[in-house]
């Protein structure tokens, strides 16, 4: 079960040399909430996952979609259907919160 919460999730973000280092904020068995950083040129390589809402706190970069590639930045979300291939690829050092549905 999933409690109530109040943090800054900017504060919660990892950037590593060695790449993506998810840190989760909240999970239970239906829904998954995490904050990630990619440095400059990092990349999260495409791959399917359940619905999810992606809100990019810093940076700038690309999300691929399945077929389509859209530019995100700071204030920008991502809204991805159940099954959908997702990927990104940090332009600037990036980090985003994802909401995953189980």
């Amino acid at each position: 079960m999933i409690h109530s919460l109040c943090f800054d999730a900017n504060a919660k973000v990892v950037f590593s040399p060695a790449g993506p280092q998810p840190q989760f904020l909240a999970q239970d068995d239906k829904l998954k909430v995490l904050v990630a950083g990619l440095e400059a040129g990092q990349s999260i390589p495409s791959h399917p996952e359940s619905l999810a809402v992606y809100y990019f706190l810093e940076g700038s970069g690309l999300m691929q979609v399945d077929d389509e590639t859209f530019p995100v930045a700071a204030g920008a979300t991502v809204i991805t259907a159940e099954g959908a291939r997702r990927g990104i690829q940090a332009h600037t050092r990036l980090a985003f919160l994802a909401v995953r549905v189980s």
